[in-house]
């Protein structure tokens, strides 16, 4: 479908990429991975020809329709959230315009004979066709879906897109992209502003997608379950596995020993060839067995073994001051952002050396209840911190808040306090920032650099508790890995905030689920609470299933028990076959039974009608359908020597209305 041939992109002396080349095929699911600044953002952009190579071919053809999500975009604030969404239907909308004209003009029309009134026909039929196979007629339903699935509320629907966070607003965006159905989704870091069900539903999502799907994402778990190839861009070059990322990572090991092994055995035989060869080059007796000597090794290709860029953050928290058994005891505790409630009334408490996650969807209150901790909003409630508590706190938009004007050595100068001052140029360097690096201007750093400036000022404190909202947002995989290495060694308690399965896997201890503005907390790791959570919901699809089951179903009929008046004209029946005949009396409830019976008749009748009548008006418009069709075909109509199809046409609507209306009447009785 699309590809890059041979691709250069250099800047000035430095190669971005040297010479890659890969084809994305129809259903590819496609992982794109690297460090960040590998070039991943790159190869979309050149997809996209947002940005052209510095030599070779990148080839999209014309009719294959691209779906491009961007790390950031700017927004258009004008409209709703649905009719933002439903822009994504431009070409049904205007298909829907033109529809409604033409169907105007033709009522209006009484020349029939007429070519352009039979061209008019044509258009309203092929404009028809093209509208229901672009969906036009289920847009509200698969927008509506869309939008739920990505953590929107139906109440959301009608609100302006201003209202909302840069990270709603990317979601929208998202929405949009999905909808539009491209042959090739082109995604740069999707998960970032989504929450963990709202990325198991763009998993399910991607899963079922007709289309290819070409993505970054530094969300090991997500890559597992989206992808199933892995393209893995290092030093300028690619590397393409056909399997999801955890398979990648070990076939990539097993393929560098491989190398390994063979590159050992190959210099062994190289080194032995060319001692052979500088031992006997001056004697005459061996000229012949040098000079074969020489062209094997001239003949022998040599085995290369894979650049691999070692480069990744070294991160060791100071060790935790000791503080008092409980670090923070909540109750009761209530925040309002002016008419909208987020939490109410809620409690928790967190011990020494815990490690814990908040989790939930967007807006549900888990930043707030983190900066409630922090003592930067105002709450109802109590909120008690414990005995020298000191608290290290990385915000969501931490690295966005970072000063653009300062240097990377002044920014963390700045927060540096003590002895550790000593230490900033190592620091820095643990984290990728050495020689011209530090006097980089926060304003040129990518996002990447700036999350790894920012975790930095973290060490220049010892802290007993760690608050880390969205802490891995644009850490590559490698940096995402030391830095939940160095979170299993910290020795004080964590309250981390994060949507990333993979990071908080095996790291946190305890789940506190943010959901309806309280708060409930479930022991285990991140697995099991989810686990348990699709257990409960198809729990609770089974328990409303067998509700809906119990009241369909009718009432279950008693035993039956010897009724006396019967058990009567039994003995009665038996006594006229003995003794000839006898005054039979009749239970008292014959009546009633006689008057079912023919309730149940009136009832098969009326059914019988309605099936008649219904089967009377799907010919009716089967034979409608055919006759529009002849309508708009100018070569049939040219030919026709028949009776008049116009006539027919309109007796055939007149006769389904009157079908129409007995089916209604019909209905009434049932």
């Amino acid at each position: 479908m699309i590809s890059l041939d041979q691709v250069t992109v250099s800047f000035g002396s430095f190669d971005l990429l040297k010479e890659v080349s890969f084809l994305v095929s129809q259903r590819d699911r496609v992982g794109l991975v690297g460090r960040n600044g590998a070039g991943k953002t790159t190869i979309l952009r050149l997809f996209m020809g947002d940005m052209k190579p510095s030599d070779g071919f990148v080839s999209v053809p014309p009719n294959i329709r691209l779906g491009y999500l961007p790390q950031h975009m700017a927004y258009s604030d004008s409209t709703t959230v649905f009719h933002e969404a439903e822009k994504a239907f431009e070409e049904v909308l205007q298909l829907e315009r033109d529809i409604h004209n033409l169907t105007v003009e033709i009522t209006a029309r009484t020349d029939y004979e007429s070519d352009s009134y039979h061209k008019l026909i044509s258009d309203l039929s092929e404009k028809s066709d093209h509208f229901g196979v672009l969906g036009g007629r289920n847009r509200e339903a698969e927008i509506e879906q869309t939008l739920i699935g990505l953590g929107f509320e139906r109440a959301d629907f009608e609100r302006a897109t201003a209202e909302f966070s840069g990270g709603w607003r990317m979601r929208i965006e998202l929405a949009k992209i999905l909808l539009r159905s491209p042959d090739v989704l082109l995604l740069d870091e999707p998960t970032n502003h989504l929450d963990i069900e709202s990325i198991q539903w763009l998993e399910d999502y991607l899963r079922d997608f007709r289309g290819a799907v070409l993505l970054i994402s530094h969300d090991r778990t997500f890559l597992d379950r989206a992808t199933k190839r892995t393209v893995e861009i290092t030093l300028g070059r690619l590397a393409d596995y056909r399997v999801p990322y955890t398979e990648f990572l070990t076939l990539r090991t097993e393929r560098r020993e491989q190398q390994l092994a063979a590159y050992t055995n190959q210099k062994k035989k190289i080194d032995e060839t060319e001692k052979f060869i500088e031992r006997f080059r001056y004697k005459a007796t061996k000229s012949v067995q040098v000079q074969s000597r020489i062209k094997q090794l001239a003949k022998i290709e040599r085995i290369e073994i894979d650049e691999i860029d070692g480069s990744s953050i070294h991160i060791k928290f100071p060790p935790a001051p000791h503080a008092g058994t409980i670090l923070v005891e909540a109750e009761d505790v209530s925040k309002s952002y002016g008419s909208t409630h987020v939490l109410d009334k809620i409690a928790m408490i967190l011990h020494r050396g815990e490690k814990v996650a908040f989790v939930g969807r967007n807006g549900e209150g888990k930043t707030t209840m983190a900066r409630i901790i922090m003592g930067e909003l105002d709450f109802e409630g109590t909120c008690k911190l414990g005995h020298n508590l000191k608290i290290g706190y990385y915000a969501q938009n931490q690295a966005d808040v970072l000063d653009p004007l300062k240097t990377v050595m002044e920014t963390i100068d700045y927060v540096a306090v003590g002895d550790i001052r000593t230490k900033i140029r190592d620091i820095l360097g643990a984290f990728l920032f050495s020689g011209d690096d530090i006097d980089k201007k926060v304003s040129v750093l990518s996002g990447g650099e700036r999350s790894r400036l920012a975790l930095a000022c973290l060490l220049m404190e010892p802290k007993n508790l760690l608050v880390l909202d969205e802490p891995t947002n644009h850490l590559d995989l490698r940096s995402k890995q030391v830095l939940k290495e160095a979170l299993l060694k910290f020795n004080g308690a964590l309250i981390l905030v994060s949507h990333d399965r993979d990071f908080l896997d095996g790291l946190v201890t305890k789940i506190f689920e943010f959901r309806g503005r309280k708060v409930k907390e479930h022991p285990g790791d991140i697995f099991e609470f989810l686990n348990k959570k699709r257990l409960t919901t198809l729990r609770e699809i089974e328990r409303k299933d067998l509700a809906q089951k119990q009241e369909k179903k009718p009432d279950p009929k008693p035993d039956p028990k010897p009724d006396p008046k019967t058990e009567a004209k039994v003995r009665q029946e038996q006594a006229a076959l003995e003794n000839g005949p006898v005054i039979i009396t009749l239970p008292d409830n014959k009546q009633k039974y006689e008057e079912k019976r023919e309730a149940d008749r009136i009832q098969r009748k009326i059914q019988a009608r309605i099936a008649k009548t219904e089967e009377r008006i799907e010919n009716l418009e089967n034979r409608i359908h055919l006759i529009e069709m002849f309508l708009a075909d100018p070569e049939s109509m040219a030919a026709n020597a028949g009776p008049d199809p116009y006539a027919e046409y309109e007796a055939l609507k007149l006769e389904l209305a009157q079908a129409m209306e007995e089916w209604e009447e019909a209905h009434k009785g049932a």
